[in-house]
């Protein structure tokens, strides 16, 4: 993998103005002013991410986003001839296909701005368009079964569907679409399955249809599109939704998940009734109530799920789930599954624009390079369905090729979403924030967006990040600009420094934005040193007697194809005397970091970054032996539980 970062001339770039006025819908239109977000995402922001993004993004956009729609036509087709005999043998979530597929394909446009991607998603966009059907219904399940729950051709018996959670993805994905077009068939097609759905459930209970974690989630693009027509059927659709959360049957039973008043009463999310990773989704629904009302008691649910999460059910590699679903524990062992740390990462980014939190940030970054490096194969090829803490990585369509059907040999619900993971650093990288800008994404890379107040802005970083934690950020203002800018300091970089052309700064602190404000003029550069002293999360239950061990940003790890010693074998490591030089990968394929150690009994141990590890398929550990270490109690402060010594 390869890649420049490459100055854009200042004002050589223009930034799309999209507005969105009201469309035409059924209903009546109305709403309220709503709540604004404490930061936000600057739309037409140019990217240019040198490595270890570049390569990723490259490769996830040439070997399967581009290919994709045509190795695997059937992810159309089965829209298309849904009333046709005989019928296909679907998944409950066949429907979702298109859907994450496009989702992820215009996130990862964002950070490229490649013109053939584009291309091929407008022509994606104008099919999927033409399947829909006169009553707005776009899913791949005959007429009698639309959105119902039920259909004779859901497996070889049929079963239940997740047809509602279908038509949610299909409409994020247009929605983003027409966010980045401006094209107006995608937002009318989003729109007809909004009204269908108010149609259809306007008498009725969508908890009825079953599947409540996937069907609920229409509560978040219904709450979306609200933002963006004002169309009060919408609104009041969506608020319905969120009353249905709480429901149960007749003997008492949930029906669904209990997303707002579970929490708001005290709950872990694992201890909801509906802990699967899906219900991150309807819980973004929270979000859009709490934008579009203003009511806190959305705010408090949502942010307390969160922070749960990151308590209890975020494990060392960013990663979220075990076994698909919340367990309270971040040790558990369960498979790690890709699509659930993709909703946590578009999670994680909504709790970004709420709160304007940089932990989250840091957080968004753990995941991301990580996690979400970890589960593509270096090439783009494929994702993973498991990235575990410790094992082995195996394709998605191998480990989970029970999904695969006749014209869509490589769709599954991985494959589909994992791009997205690269893509939804355009909606953190670079934020702006009350005038400010806000500079979360550290690396070699140059990114060209505009002030507040319209002037354009190159950040340029000159930087090996995360390799090092040194940092040389030019500024490249169209004009001399007063403006504020905002830098994250992470919080487990204990000691930060940072200069404005050679002058020191004063009030760094670990877990804050260090905000600069002056008169910006194109040279002007700032210096940051992030402290990348080795730190360490002391494992318990499962991982009792184990540590992870991080530097900087990156969990280190062992693997087998770095070293001498099989993993049944590994000596301990001394947190006290943990003396490392950068070692040579003799391999055709190195990873981002490579360090070699010496452990307490004098054997030469190499590690690696998490990401890397693993990518040949050999077996490889994130949780040591390390002695010295003891527990460090999770904090808001320190959500990696992190330890160090001087």
């Amino acid at each position: 993998m390869s890649g420049t970062a490459l100055a854009i001339a200042p004002g050589a770039f223009t930034l799309p103005t999209h507005g969105y006025s009201p469309a035409e819908s059924k209903g009546e239109p109305g709403g309220t002013p709503g709540v604004a977000p404490a930061c936000t995402r600057i739309p037409g922001t140019q990217f240019q991410l040198a490595e270890p993004l570049a390569g990723y993004l490259a490769g996830v956009t040439e070997q399967w986003l581009k290919q994709a729609p045509f190795s695997n036509l059937a992810m159309l087709e089965m829209l298309r001839d849904r009333d046709r005999l005989p019928r296909r043998d679907l998944l409950p979530w066949s429907g979702e296909f298109a859907g994450k597929y496009l989702t992820a394909a215009v996130q990862v446009l964002r950070t490229r701005h490649d013109p053939e991607l584009k291309e091929i998603l407008r022509r994606f966009v104008a099919r999927l368009i033409a399947c829909q059907a006169e009553d707005g219904y776009l899913g791949p399940w005959p007429k009698a079964s639309r959105l119902t729950g039920k259909a004779p051709n859901c497996g070889p018996n049929g079963g239940d569907t997740w047809d509602a959670w279908g038509h949610y993805h299909i409409m994020l994905g247009l929605l983003l679409w027409h966010e980045e077009t401006g094209e107006a068939p995608a937002l009318g097609c989003a729109q007809r399955i909004a009204d269908l759905i108010c149609e259809k459930f306007a008498n009725a209970r969508l908890v009825d249809t079953g599947s409540t974690e996937m069907n609920l989630a229409v509560i978040h693009s219904l709450g979306l599109l609200y933002r963006k027509t004002q169309t009060a059927r919408y609104l009041k659709m969506a608020e319905k939704i969120c009353a249905e959360f709480s429901l149960k049957d007749a003997k008492g039973a949930p029906l669904a998940g209990d997303y707002l008043n579970g929490p708001l009463a005290g709950k872990e999310f694992f201890e909801l009734p509906k802990p699967r990773w899906e219900s991150l989704h309807p819980i973004l629904g929270l979000v859009e109530l709490y934008r579009i009302t203003g009511e806190n008691r959305y705010r408090q649910a949502f942010e307390n799920i969160w922070w749960s999460i990151v308590k209890l059910d975020r494990h060392n590699n960013g990663g979220f789930s075990s076994g698909e679903q919340a367990q309270g524990n971040p040790y558990h062992p369960g498979a790690i599954e890709t699509c659930c740390t993709i909703a946590w990462t578009a999670m994680s980014v909504e709790m970004l624009r709420l709160t304007a939190n940089p932990i989250v940030a840091d957080e968004l970054e753990l995941t991301l390079l990580n996690s979400v490096l970890g589960l593509h194969s270096p090439t783009g090829r494929w994702v993973t369905y498991n990235t575990p803490m410790n094992g082995d990585r195996k394709a998605s369509a191998h480990d989970i090729v029970f999904q695969a059907r006749a014209g869509s040999p490589e769709l599954n619900c991985c494959s589909v979403n994992g791009a997205r993971g690269l893509g939804m650093i355009s909606d953190w990288a670079v934020m702006a924030a009350e005038g400010d800008l806000i500079l979360n994404w550290y690396g070699p890379s140059t990114m060209a967006t505009q002030t507040a107040t319209g002037v354009p802005v190159t950040f340029r970083q000159l930087a090996d990040y995360p390799k090092t934690g040194r940092i040389r950020l030019i500024i490249e203002p169209a004009e001399p600009t007063r403006f504020g800018l905002r830098l994250r300091i992470p919080h487990w970089s204990h000691t930060t420094q940072v200069g404005v052309n050679g002058e020191p700064c004063n009030g760094v602190k670990p877990g804050t934005y260090l905000r600069l404000e002056r008169e910006w003029r194109t040279g002007d550069e700032v210096q940051l040193d992030l402290d990348f002293s080795l730190q360490y999360w002391a494992g318990e239950r499962e991982c009792a007697g184990l540590t992870a061990i991080y530097r900087g940003p990156l969990l280190l790890a062992y693997d087998r194809r770095f070293n001498q010693v099989d993993p049944q074998a590994l000596p301990e490591l001394d947190a006290q005397a943990m003396n490392h030089r950068p070692a040579a990968a003799d391999n055709w394929l190195p990873p981002i970091v490579l360090l070699e150690f010496k452990a307490a009994d004098g054997q030469i141990i190499r590690l690696c970054d998490f990401a890397s590890a693993g990518a040949d398929g050999s077996p490889y550990r994130s949780w040591l032996k390390v002695q010295k270490v003891a527990p460090t109690h999770f904090s808001r402060a320190n959500p990696r539980r992190s330890s160090r010594f001087p």
